[in-house]
């Protein structure tokens, strides 16, 4: 009986598992809260903050395995549906869907070479840095990549990404044949959050 509850809490904690664009598995404070039992997400923070205090003291970098993450809706979420109902199943599967699309518009270089290319912390999101040319072109390239997906009725992992691959690379000819700056060539632009934050702290001092 054990053993049994001990595979249903692996199999929860299993599903609930993110990988980010660098293939790093990783969890959403929010969910797994709810996983052990905590109704509430404020209940939740202080044990969070003591799992803190315990990677501290026992000589970790707290930032390296608690980085501040806040929700935000993938770009074309609707690509992503389509590459489920593709075979796209697996959060890894996922990531590597998405790089194709990268290297498509980029001209080669993935995910990991774009963050690197932007000079990114670990933890700082590639969506948060961008200009609104460069999102625009990566906005066109998911909802293409999701009604190419759709109409010709895509199926397989490996097809699904040959096609996201493929609506990147046109994405980016066209921006070629209109003259336009290509996407790794745009300059970076403040953080999304930290505009956010900005905004807020202003609002309030209006108040």
């Amino acid at each position: 009986m054990a053993n049994e509850i001990e595979k249903t809490r692996h199999a929860t904690f299993e599903s609930i598992r993110r990988v980010n664009q660098f293939g790093q598995d990783f969890w959403s404070a929010r969910e797994l809260g709810k996983i052990l039992g905590y109704s509430e997400y404020r209940n939740f923070l202080p044990v969070i903050d003591r799992a803190k205090e315990a990677c501290k003291k026992s000589h970790n970098v707290v930032p390296d395995h608690f980085v501040e993450y806040h929700e935000m809706v993938d770009i074309g979420s609707g690509a992503a549906e389509a590459a489920r109902a593709a075979g796209v199943i697996q959060s890894i599967d996922y990531a590597i869907f998405q790089n194709h699309g990268y290297q498509g518009l980029y001209g080669g270089p993935g995910m990991k070479d774009i963050h690197a290319r932007k000079r990114l912390k670990k933890g700082q999101q590639i969506l948060d840095h961008m200009g609104s040319t460069e999102l625009a072109a990566n906005l066109f390239r998911a909802t293409q990549a999701e009604e190419k997906l759709k109409r010709e009725n895509i199926k397989g992992k490996g097809k699904a990404n040959a096609a996201h691959y493929e609506v990147g690379r046109k994405v980016r000819q066209t921006i070629r044949e209109l003259g336009g700056t290509m996407p790794e060539n745009l300059p970076n632009a403040e953080s999304i959050k930290k505009v956010e934050s900005l905004s807020k702290k202003n609002t309030k001092k209006i108040q």
